[in-house]
């Protein structure tokens, strides 16, 4: 039988003003949470968390994790990194910061107040993975000292950290590994693909792919993310993943692009450009354990998300 740590209690979301935070948050307080959001605001955005403020079960405190913070909550989502490569490479001291001394951070005071803690982990710890579909048994095919590095082997070494506390204080953990996730509320300037072709589409511009298209992915739909997240908290408290959390309907580049131009009405061709740097060619979740562990796959099929994706950022365009 699950523990339910879900009845009356705070959690903290650190994150929790970004794309998946602002969800995750929406559908705790739904289920009656108290809430505390932490976010410094550097990829997070207030509006995606004004319908909250003023909430009587909400409460929002502006800090970077990469200092430690001292608050009594009953459970633990750590969300807080940039997750879209324009982002994170921005800053990529930073994003590593986040990732080790953040994580460090949280778990000191998960381990303070003896709280159960999620890591928002990501298919990124694969790399540009020799197996597919991925497991969570394949340890990836990571580049250490590349561009996305800061990224990639920052969420790595985060989950090394959650296992040695687990280990070593018997933390209650649960490290979620998130594929792509798509969605209202996404950043129209974050650079991920989802994001970049409804904007170019809009406008009215050629949609840019990288090389031919080719390189496969597999798009999930926040709600579905944040459902699968929160059966993941939910968990017996012996099962800690990780667990990969993502849509495993696989789609080539190619496919976006044109489903987006005929969703939106576009005329924009595509024009094909360089691959960067450690771009994976293959991304697709082997969601076993998850469907076994937690009875989770998602339920919103590519074209239903993008509608209401589209929708948001045409009527973000209007004003």
């Amino acid at each position: 039988m699950a523990r339910d740590y879900f009845s009356t209690r705070r959690v903290l979301v650190t994150g929790g003003a970004g794309f998946v935070g602002s969800h995750l948050i929406d559908r705790l307080i739904d289920r009656g949470d108290e809430v505390l959001c932490v976010d410094n605001l550097f990829t997070g955005a207030k509006a995606n968390i004004t319908h909250l403020l003023g909430h009587p079960r909400f409460e929002f405190l502006r800090h970077d994790i990469c200092f430690p913070l001292f608050v009594e909550v009953d459970a633990i989502f750590n969300l807080a990194c940039p997750a879209s490569p324009i982002h994170y490479q921005h800053d990529p001291v930073q994003t590593t910061k986040v990732s080790v001394i953040g994580s460090i951070n949280m778990l000191g005071l998960a381990k303070r107040i003896r709280a159960p803690i999620l890591q928002a982990s990501t298919s990124e710890v694969y790399g540009d993975p020799t197996q597919h579909p991925q497991t969570e048994a394949y340890w990836g095919n990571v580049n250490p000292i590349g561009i996305r590095s800061c990224y990639d082997e920052g969420k790595r070494c985060a989950e090394t950290l959650f296992f040695d506390y687990h280990r070593q204080h018997n933390l209650n953990i649960k490290v979620a590994r998130i594929f792509n996730t798509y969605g209202p509320r996404m950043h129209p300037a974050d650079g991920r693909v989802v994001s970049n072709f409804i904007m170019q589409a809009l406008a009215g511009d050629d949609i840019t792919i990288y090389g031919d298209g080719s390189q496969t992915r597999s798009f999930c739909y926040v709600d579905d993310l944040v459902e699968g997240l929160i059966r993941l908290m939910d968990s017996p408290e012996g099962f800690t993943g990780p667990v990969n959390l993502g849509n495993p309907v696989e789609f080539t580049i190619r496919q976006l692009a044109e489903l987006v131009i005929e969703m939106t009405g576009a005329k924009s061709k595509l024009v094909e450009q360089p691959l960067p740097s450690d771009d994976p060619t293959q991304r697709q979740p082997d969601i076993s354990l998850a469907r076994t562990e937690l009875g989770w796959e998602p339920e919103q099929n590519l074209r239903e998300g993008l509608e209401k994706t589209i929708g948001y950022f045409h009527k973000l365009g209007n004003g």
